[in-house]
């Protein structure tokens, strides 16, 4: 699937007397904005905003490149505990790693999109993003509430959840979420949970 500026190609290559046509489906708008000013412009990109300027990853969204951002919004972060949100806020190391796990290597507009796609994020981890009739998923969710926000250095998608990467989260976080929560009960149990976040 080929896409210009998120405008899927229909057909191609219909040569003319004095050159070539190819058919899209939108109208191509002028794209001046980077990255980083859609973030810092976006109402509902608040959150994402205050994160990226503590991460100093203002730099890399606003440098040439082509990006996918899946940006979280307000409402994403709103989702989390409290607690957890101030713990990786407070850490440089665990936001980064969270940010950089909403950052794909490349950009990858909407229509060029299939079922089953493994993207690599800036991170190093994969994302399985996909479709589901007319809507984008991630990890098998239909959680992309906005598409195709196009920007001078790649693309952005508006996600309504946050990715958390193993790398961002406490041991107690991390056990309460695989086969040995019935353990981490137990140590929550006899108080020495804190050990584990």
């Amino acid at each position: 699937i080929v896409t210009v500026n998120c405008a899927r190609l229909l057909k191609a290559d219909h040569h003319a007397t004095n050159g070539v046509v190819h058919v899209i489906d939108k109208v191509i708008a002028t794209t001046t904005n980077s990255i980083q000013h859609i973030i810092e412009t976006e109402d509902s990109l608040e959150t994402l905003r205050t994160a990226v300027a503590a991460s100093d990853l203002s730099s890399l969204l606003e440098s040439e490149g082509q990006y996918t951002l899946l940006a979280p919004t307000n409402e994403a972060f709103e989702k989390i505990p409290r607690e957890t949100l101030n713990r990786i806020l407070g850490d440089p190391e665990a936001l980064r790693d969270l940010l950089n796990h909403h950052i794909l290597k490349s950009a990858m507009c909407a229509e060029a999109i299939i079922a089953g796609l493994t993207m690599e994020t800036l991170e190093g981890t994969t994302l399985d993003v996909g479709c589901s009739g007319e809507e984008l998923t991630l990890n098998g969710k239909p959680i992309i509430a906005n598409k195709d926000v196009l920007a001078t250095n790649g693309v952005v998608h508006f996600v309504n959840e946050l990715l958390i990467p193993d790398s961002a989260k406490t041991v107690f976080e991390l056990a309460q979420e695989s086969e040995v929560s019935k353990s981490t009960d137990l140590f929550r149990q006899a108080g020495l949970s804190s050990h584990l976040t």
